[in-house]
Formats: C-alpha cells, structure tokens, sequence
C-alpha cells in the first residue's frame, strides 16, 4: 500500500445494524461513524448542509474551517508518523487524525495552532523539529471522504484514525510539543515537561539602547505535568 503506512492502533471496523460500520478498514467499506460525521459537520457554518452534501457525495473530499470545532497540526508525512507514535506509546493518545498529500493532519483543540506556533518559535523547544503548520481560526483544512470503497484507488486523503464520536478527545499544545520535542530527539525528552522557567523581569535586563525586542520573549512559558490530560 503506497503512502503513509498503517498505523496498528486503528481500530477494526464493527457492523451497525443500519449498514454503517464503526470505524474505517481496509478490508471493507470504509466509514466514518455517524457520531463521527456529526462532529465532523459541526464545523461547518452549515452542519445540516454539509451532512446533506456528503449524503450525495459520500466520496468527495471537503474544506472544512479551523477553529470553530478543531484546530490542525500539519507534519510532514515521516516526522508526523514518528509524532503518532510518540502519543500513543508516551502520552495520552490521539484524536482523529487523516492524511492530505502525503503530510499528517492531526486534528487538536481549538486555540492549539496559535500556542504550539508561538512555542515552537523557541528555539530550545524547535531545535531539530521540522516545519510545523499550525491551522486555527480563518484557515481551512481539506478533510478525507466520510467513505471509500475497499477497493477503489486510495487517492491523496484518507482518514488513519477517523472521527468516531460526538466529543472526541483532541490533544493541546503542550501535548502536541513533547510529541514533536520527543519525536526530534528520538523518544530522548523527557516524558514530562520541567519545571516553570522563571525568565527576568524588563526592569531586571539591562539596557541595550534598542527597543525592538519581541515582549514574548520577556513572558514565562510554565508547561507543567497539569497540561497533560490523566489516563
């Protein structure tokens, strides 16, 4: 199979006494749940216009807005695996996450683009991290297919853990930063993030006679264990 890999921690599909199944397999009919599809849908303006489109054009991808429903984290295609694994054999899993050209879409909370942009911006936390595209509100993202059949060509978007319920659980940015930090490093971050750092105060930095230092880098980045949610 050409692509990005499968991952072993997708679920298996399960029959619904409506036809649907469960979740996606490449051995069968491919889906999402219907719960899945109506998360999916409610970051649409219109939520009943788009299940009512993807009812006639199951097959079709869609653009979906960033920032009402989701936010995307946009890796590329290896680092993004490396990032997956990362979450599920070090931290607390994942929440639906598809494939779009040959990069990983992971889907996170709302407000988690903007955040994870300005930590990486630090170069203690980016060092050897790829480039990260970060999708939150006023961008748009193209979702796979809520179908595809088994056999038909697999196409440049397809869902590696498809949306299954109403409130999936989305990772944050902190979440996402030890996964990308630990996935750079080869696992050898350490699994919980350090202490608060305590960065001087402006009164405290002695002057250089210019103005033009960015006020983010007199602000205090506290990624505690809190930030990461409880098995």
């Amino acid at each position: 199979m050409s692509g990005v890999p499968h991952f072993p921690y997708c679920s298996a599909s399960r029959p619904r006494t409506n036809g649907r199944v469960d979740m996606w397999t490449h051995e069968s009919i491919e889906y999402i749940t219907v719960a899945g599809e109506a998360w999916l849908a409610s970051a649409s303006e219109y939520p009943r216009s788009m299940r009512a489109l993807w009812e006639s054009r199951p097959w079709a991808p869609t653009v979906l807005p960033c920032g009402r429903t989701f936010d995307v984290v946009n890796l590329p295609g290896v680092f993004g695996r490396r990032v997956l694994d990362e979450l599920w054999e070090s931290g607390p899993g994942c929440g639906p996450v598809a494939t779009h050209r040959g990069r990983i879409l992971v889907f996170a909370e709302v407000g988690a683009a903007q955040r994870l942009r300005t930590l990486l911006v630090w170069e203690e936390w980016a060092r050897g991290v790829p480039p990260v595209l970060c999708h939150g509100a006023g961008d748009a993202i193209t979702v796979p297919p809520v179908q595809r059949m088994a056999d038909a060509p697999e196409g440049p978007n397809r869902w590696i853990v498809a949306p299954d319920t109403r409130e999936p659980w989305l990772p944050g940015a902190s979440v996402l930063l030890w996964a990308c930090v630990r996935a750079a490093r080869g696992g050898s971050a350490p699994a919980v993030p350090p202490a608060p750092v305590e960065l001087p105060s402006p009164a405290s930095v002695p002057s250089t006679g210019s103005t033009s230092a960015p006020r983010a880098a007199l602000t205090v980045v506290e990624l505690t264990a809190s930030h990461l949610p409880t098995a």
